[in-house]
């Protein structure tokens, strides 16, 4: 997919809402006629809030509520990269009908970590140019009373337009997708600990590789099919940095507190396995490189995308002094 930008407007493919709120007629006053409007029309329309919010809008939709797929958002904002797939998988399924999605969608914010949160901003930015071609109507309540300052700046700088009660307007602090994520990927990561498991990689064999890294998955436990999942990014990212990278190349291993996606069956994990894969060279991504989800006629191979799909968060950073790509997926111990 091409991300000039500058050639296409996004407002005309898709359009993208931020609707800040502070009582729940503020709340209303947007979400209604929203939702009414798409029901109305044929929409395919999604409803993803809290338990209350979605308790009022049944209510107030009346007879159109039965037109509406309530969904709960803690079930629905589980991971970024899948939620961002399917979302976009099925506005294009909709739009080859000649349909339309619709969709209110209120982002989980609370009991998020910096590292999630900045993804899930990341996701509110790439929906402006994901979703193109698709005619799909998204928006976004912002609850006011609750959420911390720099979340809410966010919302104003990654939604083109802001709507307060019947109004719609540009919105002034909105920012290109592109030099938005530039701007979390510029952020330093925190260095690895000293007590990080480490392995030089030498060579394209990868047997000794993907022997070391599962052995350390089944110290920490890694939980249900994580492994697997550990094991097919580790080869991705590897090989990549073996082919394009520059020596030498670095493999780490260490685990961290309490990091985990929001689980709706329970608790988050109590921990989670970090995997760095470390090399010399400068990579210089297109941008939105890997953060896109590939249309149904892009070639079929795995890349940067699939790990992204296979791992609960990853973090690329390329500069001067080298290209670093961490992985995180949840373990119990």
């Amino acid at each position: 997919m091409s991300t000039d930008l500058k050639r296409r407007d996004v407002n005309t493919n898709v359009s993208h809402e931020v609707l800040p709120y502070e009582t729940e007629r503020g709340f209303l006053s947007g979400a209604i006629p929203f939702l009414r409007t798409g029901a109305e029309a044929g929409d395919a329309v999604l409803a993803i809030s809290g338990h209350v919010n979605l308790g009022m809008l049944r209510e107030c939709l009346g007879p159109a509520a039965s037109e509406v797929d309530f969904i709960d958002a803690a079930a629905f904002y589980h991971h970024p990269a899948r939620t961002l797939a399917r979302c976009v998988a099925f506005a294009d399924q909709l739009a080859a009908q000649g349909r339309r999605l619709r969709l209110l969608g209120e982002p989980v914010w609370h009991g998020r970590t910096p590292s999630e949160v900045a993804e899930w901003q990341r996701v509110e930015a790439i929906v402006n140019v994901a979703f193109i071609g698709t005619r799909a109507s998204i928006m976004c309540p912002y609850d006011l009373r609750s959420l911390p300052l720099a979340i809410l700046d966010s919302a104003r700088r990654t939604h083109p337009v802001t709507v307060d009660g019947g109004e719609r307007r540009a919105n002034p602090g909105y920012m290109d997708p592109w030099s938005y994520t530039s701007i979390i990927d510029r952020r330093p990561l925190p260095p690895p600990p000293t007590s990080a498991e480490s392995l030089r990689i030498d060579a394209a064999d990868l047997y000794w590789l993907r022997a070391f890294v599962a052995e350390y998955g089944r110290d920490v436990a890694l939980v249900d099919s994580a492994m697997q999942h550990l094991l097919m990014s580790v080869t991705e990212v590897a090989t990549n940095a073996i082919r394009h990278g520059t020596p030498p190349i670095m493999l780490r291993l260490w685990t961290e507190p309490g990091d985990g996606p929001v689980d709706p069956r329970g608790d988050p994990p109590s921990g989670m396995l970090v995997c760095e894969i470390s090399d010399g060279g400068h990579w210089q991504p297109a941008p939105g490189f890997s953060f896109v989800p590939p249309g149904p006629s892009a070639p079929s191979r795995f890349g940067l995308w699939a790990v992204r799909l296979l791992c609960s968060r990853v973090q690329v950073r390329t500069g001067r002094t080298g290209t670093t790509v961490r992985l995180h997926l949840p373990a119990a111990a």
